[in-house]
């Protein structure tokens, strides 16, 4: 063990020396297993991956401006669910029970059609080399892309899980109602910190949420930040009949953009989910990392960038861990 700690020591000098170099690896020790990632990890192998992980995300996006939300929040909920491993797109079978029944996903997540279609092509060009968790890390990079926000280089080699926790997604992804306290817990509770859990909420800059969501907010349940204007529109939009199924803009006005817009609505009472309206009503902490984001949207790509590099390397299986399904909803 204590040499396993020498050698992780050094490979931490190493990547800090070599932090600007390109094609660097992001490799992180944990008990007795080197967790390695890389950018351009399918240069030789498959390289034309990317650029078809790209255009059938710019399809999805072009037919469904809402699509590009959608593909960011799989992510995310992967992510948080014993690490970014792909089990959030196992089905449930006879004797098997997957992640998309949990409350935070079912009738919310979407896109798994998208996911599909990718990995078929995939399949067809370069089979068995793709894995379904790096296809989930791209397509968050490129939904944020084609909405106009940041780019970064996806690291590869993430393999994908055998087993999914139901269980986990119900405990560990974060609800529309979270206080400030609770999503400070289940983002360190992943490896996540107070500032990344900031700059990955300003993800709410595009999408929608369903009237149950936020019901709370509908009775200005949030404190004298409410504002009245902002409030009377979504009563009149939950209102209606389909109420149940009825769809507000997470960010009204920058619906489909990638922008700093969010935190601007933050400031302005025009958080859509309580858990949103939070960090400046709740926090002083939260309220002025909310003000830096608000005046500086590039202070917040650079920050999200980095912040979801970070994630997208929570708990990745590699080596003889996980496989590379051939289908992203069943196991091999």
């Amino acid at each position: 063990m204590a040499k396993h700690l020498a050698f992780c020591l050094v490979m931490l000098k190493l990547s800090i020396a070599f932090a600007n170099v390109p094609n660097t690896l992001n490799e992180t020790c944990l008990d007795d297993i080197d967790i390695v990632l890389q950018i351009n990890l399918y240069k030789n192998s498959c390289p034309d991956a990317e650029p078809i992980i790209f255009s059938w995300v710019q399809n999805a996006v072009s037919q469904d401006s809402r699509m590009a939300a959608s593909l960011l929040r799989l992510h995310f909920h992967d992510c948080f669910v014993n690490g970014c491993d792909a089990s959030v797109l196992l089905d449930d079978t006879e004797d098997f029970i997957g992640e998309k029944t949990a409350p935070p996903n079912l009738n919310s997540l979407r896109g798994f059609e998208v996911i599909d279609a990718i990995k078929a092509e995939l399949e067809s060009v370069c089979p068995g080399t793709v894995s379904c968790a790096d296809i989930l890390a791209t397509v968050a990079r490129d939904s944020v892309v084609l909405a106009g926000g940041p780019s970064w280089e996806v690291e590869m080699g993430r393999k994908d899980s055998l087993v999914a926790s139901k269980a986990a997604a119900i405990n560990n992804i974060p609800g529309p109602n979270s206080t400030v306290p609770t999503l400070v817990a289940k983002f360190q509770n992943v490896g996540l910190s107070f500032n990344d859990m900031v700059a990955l909420s300003g993800a709410h800059t595009m999408g929608m949420a369903r009237c149950s969501t936020f019901s709370s907010r509908l009775h200005g349940l949030n404190g004298p930040d409410i504002n009245l204007d902002f409030l009377e529109t979504l009563q009149q939009l939950c209102s209606e009949s389909d109420s149940n199924t009825k769809l507000a803009h997470l960010d009204l006005a920058t619906p489909a953009t990638f922008d700093n817009q969010y935190y601007v609505n933050l400031l302005s009472g025009e958080g859509l989910l309580p858990s949103d309206q939070a960090l400046v009503t709740q926090d002083y902490q939260t309220r002025q990392l909310v003000l830096s984001y608000a005046e500086d949207p590039l202070a917040f790509f650079e920050d999200f960038k980095n912040s979801m590099l970070k994630m997208g390397s929570l708990g990745a299986l590699t080596g003889n861990e996980g496989e590379i399904r051939r289908n992203c909803r069943i196991v091999n």
